[in-house]
């Protein structure tokens, strides 16, 4: 079995995590599976949304330490480097990507669902990164943006279980749902995103991208650069 499943219709890719014998622990399949997943999507422009699920009752249980025994100092590296670059392939596709969080997400699962753009979660939801306590080092960067650093040290330095509901009220989960609520919301976000033009929808997320990473003068010259793009294709007032 594939440790990540994908399916394409109706301009919606469909990624799925599928360790559930192992948590959805991630190991370098899965890291590759994500990598050339994502490459392939990034260059399909009929898909206009990405969801990101798990098969079994656990989003993702974090990096697969049985897969480092008996690796050397190089060999763990690359395996680590591989994980970064799963990561940033999620984040980097130009559609919308949702993160659908059914169970407990720790270290590489935050990691997963944090390069998503939003997380829609249930009550069975949960967040953890144990990496200092575990004796690594991981997960220090995107929950820190997200959360702010006071809340990602308390969880680092702790290993603090976020709940879906405290994840929802800290700002890294977008809507937390009903199990019963689920598939009805998914089904509205899905629509929304695919009613709307394409076009705009990616430069939007650009821009948003970009400009928290800017001061705001840099990030008001990203989204005039979005307009002045959109313009020239003729792209505007809800052309598609």
């Amino acid at each position: 079995m594939s440790a990540v499943l994908h399916a394409i219709a109706g301009g919606i890719a469909t990624l799925t995590l599928n360790r559930p014998e192992s948590r959805n622990a991630l190991n370098r399949e899965m890291c590759d599976l994500l990598i050339s997943i994502s490459r392939e999507i990034s260059l399909n422009k009929e898909i206009k949304i990405a969801l990101v699920r798990a098969n079994g009752s656990v989003f993702c249980a974090g990096a697969d330490l049985k897969e480092r025994q008996g690796m050397g100092k190089e060999q763990v590296r690359e395996r680590r480097m591989k994980g970064f670059a799963a990561y940033a392939a999620l984040e980097g596709l130009p559609m919308p990507v949702i993160a659908v969080v059914q169970g407990p997400a720790v270290g590489s699962g935050c990691e997963i669902a944090g390069a998503c753009d939003f997380i829609v979660a249930t009550p069975a939801a949960s967040f953890r990164t144990p990496e200092a306590l575990r004796g690594t080092v991981g997960a220090t960067q995107r929950l820190p943006r997200i959360l702010g650093k006071r809340l990602a040290k308390d969880l680092m330095f702790t290993g603090r279980e976020l709940s879906a509901m405290e994840a929802r009220d800290a700002g890294l989960v977008a809507r937390l749902v009903a199990d019963a609520d689920l598939e009805s919301t998914l089904d509205e976000i899905r629509k929304k995103i695919l009613n709307a033009p394409p076009s705009s929808l990616r430069l939007a997320k650009r821009c948003i991208d970009r400009g928290v990473e800017l001061d705001p003068q840099g990030a008001l010259d990203a989204e005039i650069a979005a307009i002045d793009e959109q313009l020239a294709a003729g792209s505007w007032m809800g052309k598609r």
